[in-house]
């Protein structure tokens, strides 16, 4: 196959600690009245407020929607869309963690066209470009800063349903891991862990022949010769971060690391896409109201052992760029550790071995699977192609915790 690579990115990104402060100059370029998204505990967030000022001060008239809701429910996009109708809004930026990122993408989304969330629902429903973006992300995880998809909840849909198009992705991404240094150990563990199930994901999704138009045929294109090299950067960083930081929230470096290693994986997966592991969590967070980063991450063990004999080489590279000694092993054996490190790590910060210690019952598996394979733009990315009975092989062996069953099932093959 020929040498083919895509990235999906803002025009601007700025990362480094302080780099918050570039805001209302970025802001002043692209619009007079600024609708500021967040949540209500960033709302009266002392940093936040300042950055609020400091828009002001640049003579941008400012309002802040502080109503975002975990999970995003649309009748919160709702009141922020009223929001900035009511003061003209012509640029929108979102402060805060994933829900308060795409937040602000959907309401610039509906501020410019008009409409509902759900007529925009899947792939390239967004006619245009949307109001002028700028997110800033204060936890390291979601990469929505960089991505162009948001996601939402509608109380008419069983589970969380995405808006993906190249027009939602921000005009601006300012990453500052300052801003993390607040961020409690639970909240990193999670955020931490959906970052560096981006990057695997991205590094394992399914490689498809690049055609001539490709590139408007899928928002994610698969794993490509660009997102790879964003997703091993990720895996490198957040490898090395992710405990660090949940164990000394103070830890500079390890926060900066795991910053840039959750931008990265954004970069990565907003090109590539990412798979199976989300969309069997989609199901389980609608069922169990468990974080989506705790979701992916017991998934993501599973996941790798069933796709293990369609991306073994991968599988080895990620536990090279995890740093970990393969040498004087098999193909089979670099992988298997590899698998074992991911699962490891992700049991030293807390997240749960099994979906059944999420809160599933034996009697949702079924349905899991049933709604799992309704995440076309997931399923379709996956590397080892999946209908309904593999998919609930998978599903009960993370169910039961029996990844055993999964590599001895590969060693068959």
């Amino acid at each position: 196959m020929s040498l083919f690579g895509t990235l999906r990115t803002p025009r601007h990104l700025v990362f480094g600690a302080g780099q918050r402060h570039a805001l209302a100059g970025y802001a002043t370029a692209l619009g007079h009245r600024a609708l500021v998204v967040t949540d209500e505990r960033l709302g009266v967030d002392q940093e936040f407020i300042r950055l609020v000022d400091s828009l002001k001060q640049a003579g941008l008239d400012t309002k802040v929607f502080d109503g975002t809701i975990a999970e995003l429910p649309v009748e919160c996009i709702a009141r922020a869309v009223e929001a900035g109708r009511a003061v003209g809004a012509d640029l929108v930026i979102g402060i805060g963690g994933g829900s308060c990122l795409d937040a602000a993408k959907v309401t610039a989304l509906l501020l410019a066209h008009g409409g509902k969330a759900s007529d925009y629902y899947g792939e390239f429903k967004i006619p245009a470009p949307v109001l002028p973006l700028i997110l800033m992300p204060t936890t390291s995880g979601t990469g929505s800063e960089v991505t162009p998809v948001a996601v939402v909840t509608d109380p008419d849909r069983a589970v969380k349903v995405g808006i993906a198009s190249p027009h939602i992705i921000s005009h601006t991404a300012i990453c500052d891991p300052e801003l993390t240094w607040s961020c409690p150990p639970g909240l990193t563990a999670v955020s931490g862990a959906d970052a560096l199930t981006h990057a695997i994901e991205a590094f394992t999704t399914l490689r498809r022949e690049p055609t001539r138009t490709i590139v408007h045929e899928h928002v994610f294109l698969g794993k490509n010769a660009l997102s790879d090299n964003y997703a091993l950067l990720a895996i490198s960083h957040i490898v090395s971060s992710l405990k660090r930081a949940c164990d000394n929230g103070g830890d500079i470096e390890a926060r900066e690391r795991l910053m840039l290693g959750a931008t990265a994986a954004g970069l990565a997966f907003g090109a590539a896409g990412t798979a199976a592991a989300h969309a069997v969590q989609y199901p389980i967070g609608a069922m169990t109201h468990t974080p989506h980063g705790a979701g992916v991450a017991v998934m993501m063990p599973y996941v790798m052992e069933f796709n293990r004999a369609h991306c073994e080489p991968e599988l080895v590279e990620i536990g090279q760029a995890m740093g970990l000694d393969l040498m004087g092993m098999t193909t089979f054996e670099r992988a298997s550790v590899t698998i074992d490190a991911v699962d490891a790590l992700f049991a030293s910060v807390g997240i749960p071995k099994t979906i059944a210690d999420l809160g599933v019952v034996s009697s949702q598996l079924p349905l899991v699977c049933e709604q799992a394979m309704g995440s076309a733009r997931l399923i379709k990315n996956n590397p080892r192609p999946i209908e309904l009975d593999t998919m609930a092989i998978l599903v009960e062996a993370a169910f039961s915790g029996d990844r055993a069953s999964l590599r001895a099932t590969a060693t068959t093959r």
